[in-house]
């Protein structure tokens, strides 16, 4: 066992995700982070011990002779991730970044594959998320083996002993250390970690549906992967700190996890060195682990897969009748309807139950969520509630599990609505019970709250990455929560529909853990390229995809496009990356090499003398943000198909030409790479100041279309 012989360390305020944060006592939690470990194969309870110890001497240092460094570490990253989370004064946390020399820039920073691939066998995602259900049928061990020998996790129900794990669900964990709970367990009573472990890798479950709607077999990404969660997000709190997320991501590695799917985030984006998520995932690819993020996260760094989030070609379209006849097509999952024989008065404006009482409440949908005004329209004695969509959230198709027959309509529709209110003096209605509909078009379309590019930290590196369906996922779900949420609301259901990138990200999850089961050998960056260089930018009208609003969307809601599973199983070309590629990206960023030092595991490791070129990072996407002129960009593919001839062709931005250099690349082998060129040149006459996109094909002309996306800025 050898600690990292650097000295150097991240001092990193521990954040919030989805949440405020809370008032701060005179000690704030920080985390020391000291790089990685450099541990040989075999790792005893002394080594765990001697890192422990280190890290209590490390701090002991800076303490006074009153203050107990156990009494303040919290967590002690022992295994891959190596550092400690500890309550710390600022005046500590200061003198130990100037003593270090830790200061950048002069400040602290603040803290069908599915039948090829086996359905996923012989491999396990992690979930980063609210824990899970484990009584959910998505987790049954029907059909499934003895636990793989290599799997190295436990079953932490210390504190709660009706939570079992099994053959499936092999793995389960709770990180509360920054968080007084009163309930110590790796169970759901959100609902959020079970819908998106079961969306990445729950088994067939037959008969799934809400409330009789959407009926079908359920099935994660790769429903016979093993699964493990993670919990680090607790539901009173409503969020996450980043010493806790850091600790989750360390034992993934440690229990041998394949795929980390991480539905956590927060709104406003952070350096890499600030970001906990970022460091455990850099950490975790080291390692050979894929890791995939929301649309939203953070960090959105180089080595995540970062997911947008679109809709479907499934809607749950229900009515509102108007006394004029007139029907404005909704959305909606409420269990009933109101009687068609029968018409209701219209209402808005109020919630006085003498004015609401036995009538159709309108709602403009605001800051509170759906359910809630649902709940408040019960409350005063409304028969219904009609919800109209904010302008900006355009067609987004809201279908929730109101406690009342409830209709979603967009903004469009809702001009025709306030007509009819408006002229005439007793307005009626009623709304239909929902149905569930398929091959709605057009589908997909990109979610209006998926966020969007550019990337506001490496503007060199497209984000989001790729897009999959974000709006109306069915999947398990906690059965210690009302769909809703609402306390008033009794009803407990197995699964549910929710929307979000948090849904959009595990469904690549289990997309890649099927392509992790049938390519062993592909790093975390080989699968990213094929996920991403074979996604598709057209929806089922053989159209741009558009978005909310049903203008064109661009790469920077969509990334690579949507995601196409069978053709990622055989992309043809990749674009592969390793670790020193990673380090020679930060090294280019302006990281000195001390900071640099601590993430890598190989000692010998130093910066380029010659730093790289952004924009020159072999991504299987090519932005340059700040065009002058001309500029030459350098990738290189890796063959990992059949031989073959790739013929390049360019969809070109407008406002600049491209030319490709060679033209043609002939692979001969399996691993066989080739560089080419992309010459870039801004025509004066036509550039425009905006960012402009293009795509760049490698095709054999015969089953491989390998599309990377192009986007240019002049300035």
């Amino acid at each position: 066992m050898r600690l990292s012989t650097s000295t150097l360390f991240l001092l990193c305020c521990i954040l919030f995700s989805q949440c405020q944060r809370p008032t701060l006592a005179a000690k704030q939690s920080y985390v020391v982070y000291l790089g990685a470990h450099s541990h040989g194969p075999e790792l005893s309870s002394v080594d765990l011990n001697r890192v422990t110890q280190y890290h209590h001497e490390f701090l002991g240092s800076f303490l006074g002779s009153n203050e107990n460094p156990e009494d303040a570490i919290f967590y002690s990253y022992t295994r891959h991730i190596n550092g400690f989370a500890a309550k710390l004064d600022d005046a500590v946390a200061a003198e130990m970044a100037r003593f270090l020399g830790l200061e950048q820039n002069g400040r602290i920073p603040p803290n069908s594959i599915w039948e090829k691939a086996r359905y996923g066998e012989d491999i396990s995602i992690g979930n980063i998320d609210t824990g899970l259900w484990p009584e959910s049928k998505s987790f049954s061990e029907e059909g499934f083996g003895p636990i793989p020998s290599k799997w190295k996790g436990i079953c932490q129900n210390d504190k709660d002993s009706q939570f079992h794990c099994n053959r499936k669900l092999i793995g389960a964990r709770y990180f509360n250390q920054e968080y007084v709970s009163s309930f110590y367990s790796p169970r759901d009573i959100y609902g959020h970690g079970t819908h998106t472990l079961s969306t990445a890798g729950g088994n067939f479950v037959a008969g799934a549906s809400v409330f009789g709607f959407g009926k079908g077999t359920a099935k994660g990404g790769s429903p016979k992967a093993r699964v493990a969660a993670y919990k680090v997000w607790w539901e009173g709190l409503g969020g996450c700190f980043d010493g806790d997320i850091i600790e989750a991501f360390d034992m993934a590695i440690h229990d041998g996890v394949d795929v980390l799917s991480v539905s956590l985030g927060s709104e406003k984006p952070s350096q890499f060195l600030e970001d906990g998520i970022a460091i455990g995932s850099f950490h975790a690819v080291q390692h050979g682990i894929l890791v995939v993020c929301s649309a939203g996260n953070d960090g959105l760094q180089m080595w995540q897969i970062v997911v947008g989030a679109s809709t479907m070609d499934r809607d749950f379209p229900n009515y509102v009748v108007l006394g004029n006849n007139k029907s404005l097509k909704g959305q909606s999952l409420s269990e009933k309807g109101l009687p068609s024989d029968k018409l209701f008065p219209l209402s808005r404006g109020t919630l006085d139950p003498k004015k609401v009482n036995g009538k159709i409440l309108v709602c403009l949908d605001g800051n509170s969520r759906r359910v809630d005004k649902g709940l408040q329209a019960v409350l005063a004695g409304a028969a219904g509630i009609v919800l109209v969509n904010l302008p900006e959230y355009g067609n987004d198709r809201m279908t929730e599990p109101h406690v009342l027959p409830a209709s979603d309509i967009n903004f469009n529709d809702s001009i025709s609505l306030n007509s009819y209110i408006t002229s005439i003096k007793h307005p009626v209605g009623f709304i239909t019970r929902p149905t569930t509909e398929f091959g709605t078009k057009p589908a997909p379309f990109m979610a209006a709250f998926s966020s969007k590019g550019p990337n506001m930290i490496t503007p060199e590196i497209l984000k989001p990455d790729i897009t999959a369906p974000g709006e109306n996922i069915i999947a398990a779900y906690t059965e210690a929560e009302s769909p809703t949420n609402l306390n008033e609301d009794k009803r407990r259901i197995p699964f549910n529909s929710i929307l979000g990138t948090s849904m959009s990200c595990p469904h690549i999850s289990g997309i890649a853990g099927l392509l992790k089961t049938l390519h062993h050998d592909w790093s975390p960056a080989a699968i990213q390229s094929a996920i991403t260089t074979t996604a598709t930018t057209l929806d089922n009208n053989k159209q741009q995809i558009l978005n909310a609003s049903f203008a064109e969307a661009t790469t920077f809601s969509y990334g690579a496009g949507h995601v196409q599973p069978n053709l990622a199983m055989d992309p043809g070309l990749v674009y592969d990356l390793t670790v020193n590629d990673y380090l020679n990206f930060l090294c280019a960023l302006g990281y000195n090499k001390n900071v640099i030092s601590l993430f890598s595991t190989n000692c010998s490791y130093t910066c380029p003398k010659n730093a790289i070129s952004l924009v020159n990072f072999n991504y299987p996407s090519i932005t340059v943000p700040k065009l002058s002129g001309s500029i030459t960009v350098t990738r290189r593919v890796k063959n990992v198909g059949s031989p073959g001839t790739y013929q390049a062709r360019v969809k070109t931005p407008q406002g600049v030409s491209v030319t490709i250099a060679p033209k043609s690349l002939k692979f001969i082998n399996v691993g066989e790479e080739k560089s080419f060129k992309v010459i870039i040149k801004a025509k004066n006459a036509s550039v425009t100041k905006d960012y402009v996109f293009g795509e760049l094909i490698w095709s054999d002309e015969k089953q491989h279309q390998v599309r990377s996306p192009i986007v240019v800025k002049a300035v």
